[in-house]
């Protein structure tokens, strides 16, 4: 039922999916958002594709130890504002994106920005895995040997443990100067994120990171997103209700270019306010 508020009493079937999918959720994420440590918040953030206005008055705050995510069906602006989050964006020929995008208290919505620099401390990982057409060892020490690193030994340990922090070290220590390529799909993504952990960064995008992969690998991945958000702050892109609400401390959802609803994952799960959530999460539009 909804009222002049566009918010919406929810029914029955969406009551039953909202409390399946929020058992599965690890303990230490259930049913409550643990940081007040803003790392990344944007501040009535716009973006613009030529004439069209893609995204609108998006502000959302990002904390250290969460994971945050982006939900909405496709076309929403939820992959636009996350690219906006690391000045993606403005590679793309035409693409504007105003307001304020503050990293640790510094706006880095500005030409002035290192994107070199800034990419170090908020990495991405892409929808399809994308490792280097190099050893898996090579993967690992590419960006730290062009950020100066070049200690035989400090990159050797670096390599383990981004490999251990990425769950993948015992699966590949033994073929780490064989092609990238050799690994399983679940194998490459994992190794693009240990890529992305080499760097330290503070904050990691997931751009629908599993929407390549089988179930087993899938839940690998999102196993790993849990035990590395302990010490940074993680966006994830999915269009998997289930996995949003397995590894999600809070949940964005995004229609039409509009941040509709935003809390923590129990409450837009089982207590949408608005009607359009309700519908997207009972199926009742894609």
């Amino acid at each position: 039922m909804m009222n002049e508020n566009n918010t919406t009493t929810v029914g029955s079937d969406s009551q039953a999916f909202s409390e399946a999918v929020c058992e599965a959720r690890p303990a230490h994420i259930s049913g409550v958002a643990i940081s007040d440590e803003v790392v990344l918040e944007t501040r009535d953030v716009n973006v613009y594709y030529g004439d069209h206005h893609a995204l609108h008055d998006t502000s959302l705050a990002f904390h250290k130890g969460e994971i945050t995510a982006l939900i909405g069906p496709s076309g929403c602006g939820k992959s636009t504002f996350l690219r906006s989050l690391n000045l993606m964006n403005r590679e793309i020929r035409g693409c504007r994106v105003e307001g304020q995008i503050v990293y640790r208290d510094h706006d880095i919505n500005t030409r002035r920005e290192n994107l070199y620099e800034l990419r170090k401390s908020i990495g991405m990982v892409f929808q399809q895995p994308n490792p280097f057409r190099k050893s898996i060892r090579e993967n690992i020490t590419f960006a730290p040997k062009r950020h100066g690193l070049t200690d035989r030994a400090a990159l050797d340990r670096l390599v383990e443990e981004s490999l251990r922090g990425a769950a993948l070290w015992d699966e590949v220590k033994d073929k780490l100067d064989e092609s990238a390529y050799a690994l399983s799909g679940g194998q490459q993504q994992r190794l693009c994120i240990a890529r992305t952990l080499a760097l330290n960064p503070d904050v990691i995008l997931f751009d629908e990171p599993c929407s390549a992969l089988d179930p087993i690998s899938t839940l690998a991945i999102e196993d790993l997103m849990n035990q590395i958000a302990q010490e940074r702050a993680i966006v994830i892109v999915t269009h998997n209700m289930e996995q949003a609400a397995r590894v999600s401390n809070r949940t964005a959802f995004f229609y039409m270019g509009d941040m509709v609803e935003y809390g923590e994952t129990d409450q837009i799960f089982q207590r949408p306010n608005d009607a359009r959530l309700n519908d997207y999460l009972t199926g009742m539009f894609s």
